[in-house]
């Protein structure tokens, strides 16, 4: 496929007028202001368009579709407890496998072509990634209330047989990773023995870390003084490569465990501001050299996969919080959003509009007012443009979104059944009611 006189961001975020960009398989083949001379390709008519590589959502719940609007208003503890875990407690595989999908497709039409997950019913998530054509990391959150051993806990034993079948899937899409859910929801003997599994697998660690300050500080309450950071740093999760979803509360030795254990802090501010959770210190975790990725956590708390919305809050809320109108460049933003975000999932060849990397690319329609006038395109994709102007998303090198269309996905079914699971779980709380 040929992209013809298409505007581009390249990988080092400079924007350049009328290019072609030719992919051939999985891979950006060729980036030139001339058109390749290559038999039967597929041209696209960039004229109006802006390429860039698409979107890396660094942290996400994306089943949790069939939650979006039901727990509304609520504090974190108050909304996972009165709303969220009851409701979940109701999903079974079907339910997941279709709010899976739907949520593939809605991040495809918003340019997101691979999620961090975690949630459970791991196999039917898997089932959607690699019939989406998408890219996902999936992990299933691992909680324990007791002194049991990981290896009775019905979530290790459906992760361990999940990589043993599932990773690497689908072309080296799908990847499967290891996760501790939280500090609070774990004993401290799982959390040293899933550091020791995630380790001898050569696997990836996801972990919720300093959500709230009821998180941080009930940890060193129990723990002598150790912040969530401190705590599983000091049982070895950190030893495999690791993201750290939210990080809020972080103090000052948090940074330096992250920057020294190469932990990727994936920040969710839409989320954060909507539960009142607090912001994070993205300008400090800049500073400190710490991989800073993009997520939007689950719709039930955002409530949509909108990366640009997330990449335009991301942009904003560091100046006002700071009082410094020069913090956060939108080169950053789409750094945190794209590359970033690649290099938390382990996919070092991807995130940028290179010659070689995966085509995992998206198309940005530039044509509406709100895009005009153009005094620089990348200040206008970061602060005017809107989800909803991305016109095609590809991920290596197959178009999964194009104008409205879903070219893996049977959208009219995967809507109608994730309608008939609502109305089915909701009848059944009514029933405890």
């Amino acid at each position: 496929m040929i992209f013809k006189d298409i505007a581009v961001i390249n990988g080092e975020f400079k924007v350049l007028e009328n290019m072609c960009v030719g992919v051939k398989d999985d891979k950006i083949a060729y980036i030139g202001s001339k058109m390749p001379e290559w038999d039967d390709a597929d041209i696209y008519d960039g004229r109006g368009k802006l390429l860039l590589s698409g979107f890396f959502n660094a942290h996400a719940h994306t089943p949790m579709t069939l939650l979006r609007g039901y727990g509304e208003n609520l504090a974190l503890m108050d909304w996972l407890n009165t709303r969220i875990f009851p409701f979940e407690a109701k999903l079974n595989g079907k339910d997941i496998y279709y709010a899976m999908l739907l949520g593939i497709a809605e991040s495809l039409r918003f340019g997101i072509v691979s999620t961090t997950d975690m949630y459970f019913f791991g196999e039917d998530m898997a089932r959607a990634v690699i019939e989406s054509g998408a890219k996902n990391n999936l992990s299933l959150g691992i909680t324990n209330f007791g002194d049991e051993d990981l290896y009775d806990l019905k979530n290790y034993k459906e992760g361990k047989s999940l990589f043993e079948n599932y990773h690497n899937a689908g072309g080296g899409r799908l990847k499967i990773d290891m996760c501790m859910h939280a500090e609070y929801t774990s004993s401290e003997k799982v959390v040293k023995q899933m550091a020791e599994h995630c380790r001898s697998l050569g696997a990836n660690m996801h972990v919720h870390i300093s959500e709230t300050r009821e998180e941080h500080e009930g940890c060193k309450a129990r723990h002598g003084g150790l912040t969530p950071a401190g705590y599983f740093d000091s049982l070895g999760l950190f030893d495999s490569k690791t993201t750290a979803a939210h990080c809020i509360w972080l103090e000052d030795d948090d940074f330096r465990i992250f920057s020294e254990k190469g932990v990727t802090a994936a920040t969710c501010p839409k989320s954060n501001l909507k539960l009142a959770s607090g912001i994070c210190n993205v300008p400090r975790l800049i500073e400190s050299g710490i991989n800073v990725a993009l997520g939007t956590d689950g719709v039930s708390s955002n409530n949509n996969l909108n990366m640009l919305e997330e990449m335009k809050f991301f942009a904003l809320i560091h100046k006002e919080q700071w009082n410094d109108p020069r913090i956060i460049t939108p080169e950053q933003t789409l750094y945190a959003a794209t590359k970033a975000g690649a290099l938390s999932q382990g996919r070092e060849d991807t995130g940028s509009l290179k010659t070689g990397m995966k085509a995992d690319l998206i198309a940005v329609d530039i044509t509406s007012p709100y895009m005009k006038p153009s005094h620089s395109l990348l200040n206008n994709l970061i602060y005017s443009a809107s989800g909803s102007d991305v016109s095609l998303t590809m991920a290596d090198g197959k178009v999964l979104y194009k104008d409205g269309e879903y070219k893996t996905i049977d959208i009219e079914k995967v809507i109608f059944e994730t309608e008939k699971s609502k109305d089915r779980i909701l009848s059944e709380l009514a029933e405890i009611n």
